[in-house]
């Protein structure tokens, strides 16, 4: 096994989902998920992007993630707006609930700790 890895989409099938009928708030956004790793003990990187939409979310999980391309908009259930576009970063932390608006077709890299 080698100590490092290079995100390389290439090789990987991404798996093809949507929010949950009873999160979704607005559209009709799909999801496209390369998990590059998953590591004993609850740990999961990849690439995920979405098209437009709006949905409610709640974490039960750290994520970091850095956004690639598009924007989006999450806010929390306390009204904190959050306006992502290319090039920002951000961290949810297990308890997080608010929704998230993809505006534009918005790619992040993302590494989740259970």
């Amino acid at each position: 096994m080698t100590h490092a890895l290079r995100f390389d989409l290439s090789a990987i099938e991404p798996e093809v989902g949507r929010p949950a009928a009873d999160r979704l708030i607005a559209g009709d956004p799909q999801f496209r998920t390369w998990n590059l790793e998953e590591a004993d003990g609850g740990l999961y990187c990849g690439v995920w992007e979405a098209t437009p939409g709006k949905w409610r979310i709640q974490y039960d999980e750290w994520e970091y993630f850095n956004i690639l391309e598009g924007r989006s908009i999450v806010t929390s259930e306390t009204g904190e707006v959050f306006e992502l576009k290319a090039g920002d970063r951000l961290i949810l932390r297990p308890g997080f609930k608010g929704t998230w608006e993809v505006v534009e077709t918005t790619r992040k890299d993302y590494v989740i700790r259970l």
